[in-house]
């Protein structure tokens, strides 16, 4: 493991070098460059309060504050956008980098790696705007704004280690990326990111909170709304299986990248 570190961390300079490229590439060719990345997330915190806090009233219950739903939207969506875009790319990262792989020889976890880093750019960018947004409304969380670092940590991690799983096998069974495609659709919305928990029937949350997302998600919520650190014992669910596919991804990398270059 330690080896494999000190291999990743030579390849700094090109992991940063291609987070650089991917990122000016995107907009290469935009008159308005990498301001979308300002204006695409802050259309949507302006639609989501116009919307739910003036036009439609939208109310939480138990919860004051005008923009209290615009919140609980924003929240969700902006941390289930992040673990979805770590985990689309890194189930595809193999196949899209299939040339790279063939050609040069380098850490192959780099190319993870390098997802990541994207996708971490990409959400504090937008997560940014989205405090701005909380401040200027009067609703910044305070001390409890801690809390997110670890939840996080956690996300990252559970994110990165089925997207590596999902990535391997998707090299040799295509249908595994279409299948996902489909299934991330369904575990949407059996999470807590556009509804509450306490409008579902009681019988239902705790099956509710077998999803490993739901009190990750939760967790933000509790930030953000209540202003209060998650119930960390209700991670305790995600942390192991976040755990468990990190071994797994990397022990199916470990086994089968040879045979990788194979498939590609």
């Amino acid at each position: 493991m330690i080896g494999i570190i000190r291999s990743l961390w030579g390849y700094r300079g090109f992991v940063m070098g291609s987070v650089k490229r991917e990122f000016q590439s995107k907009y290469s060719n935009s008159m308005l460059g990498a301001a979308w990345n300002v204006i695409n997330p802050l259309s949507m915190i302006v639609v989501y309060t116009v919307i739910f806090s003036q036009v439609m009233k939208a109310r939480l219950p138990g919860v004051d504050g005008g923009f209290s739903y615009s919140i609980y939207l924003c929240a969700g969506v902006l941390t289930w956008g992040l673990f979805t875009e770590i985990v689309g790319r890194a189930q595809n990262v193999f196949i899209e980098n299939a040339n790279l792989i063939k050609k040069l020889s380098f850490p192959r976890l780099t190319l993870p790696l390098i997802v990541v880093a994207n996708a971490i750019l990409n959400f504090v960018i937008v997560f940014a705007l989205f405090l701005l947004f909380l401040i200027l409304t009067g609703n910044f969380p305070g001390l409890a704004i801690v809390g997110i670092v670890p939840l996080l940590i956690l996300q990252v991690a559970f994110a990165i280690g089925l997207g590596m799983a999902l990535g391997v096998l998707n090299v040799f069974f295509r249908d595994v990326g279409q299948f996902f495609g489909i299934f991330l659709q369904f575990w949407f919305w059996f999470t807590p990111v556009v509804y509450t928990l306490s409008i579902l029937p009681g019988r239902l949350k705790p099956f509710m909170m077998l999803n490993p997302m739901a009190p990750i998600i939760e967790g933000y919520h509790a930030i953000f709304l209540t202003h209060q650190l998650p119930i960390w014992e209700s991670l305790a669910l995600p942390s192991t299986i976040s755990i468990v596919l990190c071994f797994l991804g990397f022990r199916l990398f470990r086994l089968h990248v040879g045979e990788m270059v194979d498939e590609l």
